[in-house]
């Protein structure tokens, strides 16, 4: 189990099967602005953290894999991984200089809930295997 600064460590630490660790760490770390907490290069794995998001990394065929079923791009389908950020345009403007693709532009979307609505301001753009990633920055709340 990793240490932590946090007041409590995450109770759900999601492990991506990647291809290539360090064209991983390029657009987890340089444009995502993720931090490596830890990692085991000679495995091909990193434990990534951003705010009070965290993530593992482990690349395909190095170590030990835990694989259900065929691996074929783009890996994840089915899923997108939310993370919340102060602000969601330092890590568009990273996309935009490295002319990474975004899967959506940036909107704003109310969505509602228990308590009535909250704004976000969000994007999705691909990881290099692509898992969808979802950025998001609250912009305001409102009730019913």
């Amino acid at each position: 189990m990793p240490q932590h600064s946090d007041a409590s460590p995450p109770s759900l630490v999601p492990e991506l099967l990647i291809t290539d660790l360090t064209t991983s760490l390029r657009f987890w770390v340089n444009l995502c602005g993720f931090e490596i907490r830890y990692d085991r290069p000679e495995e091909g794995f990193a434990y990534l953290q951003l705010g009070s998001a965290h993530v593992m990394l482990d690349q395909i065929g190095l170590g030990r894999d835990w694989v259900t079923g065929s691996l074929e791009r783009p890996l994840g389908r089915g899923v997108n991984f939310e993370i919340a950020v102060p602000s969601i345009d330092s890590i568009v403007e990273h996309c935009a200089v490295a002319g990474w693709p975004l899967f959506l532009e940036p909107e704003t979307r109310w969505y509602r809930t228990s308590d009535g609505e909250i704004g976000v301001r969000q994007f999705l753009v691909q990881d290099p295997d692509g898992y969808l990633l979802r950025f998001t920055s609250r912009v305001a709340s409102a009730t019913p």
